[in-house]
């Protein structure tokens, strides 16, 4: 009788634990939320024109939850819920092509604020990401880069740099003679 009483007291006591470490991601996802409006920010005053879409009200205080912004939600998106690398350009214009719906399936139960809003702001926030133009998109896309990788600028070579001239030290190469001659009608023909 006591060895089972201990069984079941000691199954109890494993269920818990592993309730609590799986469930129990509220500090994490706090932590996580707070540096998202971090960085939402910092986009925000690199485009002050783009829609805040913070008009929805917190379940917990009833009022606006102004800091919650589409940016931010986009970044905790991206970030916490997909695991994308925030500092390439490809995995953003993924992120926003799981928004216009072409890519990934956004699960509206595990978006962001779903759980401290009242409304699910996730499809406001489609219907702003798809009535953006393609510079715009491309404007917040290079504008999350930055934020995320402020080096990009120093990263990048400059285009009007010349090319390195490699014709000196291949001598048997075709443009050796320093013409460069570019690929004509046919000439795929003559790899044949």
């Amino acid at each position: 009788m006591k060895q089972n009483l201990w069984r079941n007291f000691a199954k109890f006591s494993v269920i818990l634990a592993l309730a609590l470490v799986v469930g129990g991601d509220r500090p994490p996802a706090f932590a996580q939320t707070r540096q998202a409006i971090k960085d939402a920010e910092d986009v925000y005053q690199l485009l002050p024109n783009f829609p805040q879409e913070n008009q929805y009200i917190s379940q917990d205080s009833g009022e606006i939850a102004s800091q919650n912004t589409l940016v931010a939600r986009l970044i905790y998106y991206h970030i916490y819920l997909k695991n994308r690398p925030p500092q390439y350009r490809f995995d953003w214009k993924l992120t926003l092509a799981d928004y216009l719906g072409a890519n990934e399936t956004i699960l509206s139960s595990r978006y962001s604020g779903t759980r401290t809003l009242r409304d699910n702001p996730l499809k406001g926030d489609i219907a702003i990401i798809d009535r953006l133009t393609r510079q715009q998109r491309e404007e917040l896309i290079q504008t999350l880069v930055r934020v995320f990788n402020p080096n990009i600028d120093n990263n990048n070579q400059d285009s009007s740099s010349p090319l390195p001239d490699n014709s000196e030290s291949q001598p048997n190469s075709p443009n050796s003679s320093g013409d460069r001659r570019f690929p004509k009608p046919g000439d795929a023909q003559l790899l044949l």
